[in-house]
C-alpha cells in the first residue's frame, strides 16, 4: 500500500532531502509545500515538481487545505532557524516554532496522520554535551526556546531532537554551502562538538529504522558520533576536493552533542562513520546541487 507522506517545508535543507528522497521511491506519494514559486521551480529543475507554493503556514485555512492531500505522514520542516534575523522576534519565533506544530499535531490527530517533527540541540546552552532527552534544557535564546515550546511529545507523533548539515537549493546560510563558497583561509573551531546527521542520511535513519517501528513517540535524540567542526571541515575538504585552508581554532568552546542511546535501544540504529556520512552528503549534493 502506497504512504502518503506531506513535507511541510520543503524548499528547505532538511525538508528538500526528505522530499527527493522519498519522492524518488514508488512505495510513496508525496507532496511538498514550498514557500514562493521560485523555490517550487527550483524543485522542479532537479526532477521534483509536486508542489504547492506561496503556502502561509500561519494561515489555519491554508493549512487545512493541504492536509485534503489525506496524508499518512507530515514531516514538519518549518522553522526560522538560528541563522535569520526572524528567528530572533519574538512574534515570528513563537508563531513558526511554538506554535505551529502543535496546531499540526492537532490537523494531524483530525486526519489520522502521524506528525514528525524536528526539534534542535539548541534548546541546550552546549556547556554541558551528551545531553540525554531527560536532561533540562537550559538555552535562554529566543530560538531555542520557542523551538522547545514547539516540541510535541503526546499523542502518536514523534519529535526528534537532532541537528544537521547538508545543503540548501536557493542560499548559502548552511556550514556546508558557506564552506564551500569561500576561497581563502577559514577559521575550524576544534572545540565546537556536533552531533548532527546529514539530512540525506535523516532520510534513509526515517526510512530503516523509525517507519518500520510505528510504536515510535513522544521525545527523542536522533544523533551520530560527536566530532568538531574542525575535524567536520577537514574531512568535508577532503571529500569534496576543496582547496581551501583550514586554521585550527580552539579559543570557542561548545558542545551541544546529543545521546540516542534511547534512539538506538528501541530501533537497533547504529551510525555510519563520519567519512561515509560526507560521501552521502557528496553524492546528493553531485546529483543535484552541482
Amino acid at each position: 500500500m502506497v504512504k502518503k507522506i506531506l513535507v511541510l517545508g520543503a524548499n528547505g535543507m532538511l525538508g528538500g532531502s526528505l522530499f527527493r528522497y522519498f519522492s524518488s521511491k514508488p512505495e510513496y506519494e508525496v507532496l511538498g509545500t514550498v514557500r514562493s514559486p521560485e523555490a517550487a521551480r527550483l524543485l522542479a529543475d532537479q526532477g521534483f515538481g509536486n508542489t504547492v507554493a506561496n503556502i502561509d503556514v500561519i494561515s489555519q485555512k491554508v493549512l487545512s487545505d493541504v492536509f485534503s492531500f489525506q496524508p499518512d505522514i507530515v514531516f514538519n520542516c518549518i522553522g526560522l532557524i538560528k541563522q535569520l534575523k526572524e528567528s530572533k522576534s519574538p512574534v515570528s519565533a513563537i508563531d513558526v516554532n511554538a506554535l505551529l506544530p502543535h496546531r499540526l499535531a492537532e490537523l494531524c490527530d483530525f486526519h489520522n496522520a502521524k506528525l514528525i517533527h524536528f526539534s534542535t540541540d539548541c534548546v541546550f546552552s552546549g556547556e554541558v554535551g551528551n545531553y540525554l532527552e531527560s536532561d533540562v534544557p537550559d538555552s535562554l535564546d529566543i530560538y531555542g526556546r520557542s523551538k522547545l515550546l514547539g516540541e510535541v511529545d503526546y499523542g502518536n507523533h514523534l519529535t526528534l531532537r537532532t541537528s544537521i548539515i547538508g545543503h540548501e537549493i536557493d542560499s548559502n546560510l548552511s556550514l556546508v554551502d558557506w564552506f564551500l563558497s569561500q576561497s581563502e583561509r577559514v577559521k575550524g573551531y576544534s572545540n565546537a562538538v556536533f552531533s548532527g546527521l546529514p539530512t540525506v542520511y535523516m532520510a534513509e535513519v526515517i526510512e530503516k529504522y523509525i517507519f518500520p517501528n510505528e510504536q515510535l513517540k513522544g521525545l527523542l535524540h536522533l544523533s551520530v558520533s560527536p566530532i568538531d567542526k574542525y575535524k567536520l571541515l577537514s574531512i568535508i575538504k577532503d571529500v569534496y576536493s576543496k582547496e581551501i585552508d583550514i586554521d585550527e581554532y580552539p579559543d570557542f568552546t561548545i558542545d551541544r552533542s546529543l545521546n540516542s542511546s534511547h534512539f538506538q535501544l528501541l530501533t537497533g540504529f547504529t551510525s555510519l562513520s563520519w567519512e561515509e556520512l560526507i560521501v552521502k552528503m557528496h553524492e546528493e549534493y553531485v546529483r543535484y546541487f552541482k
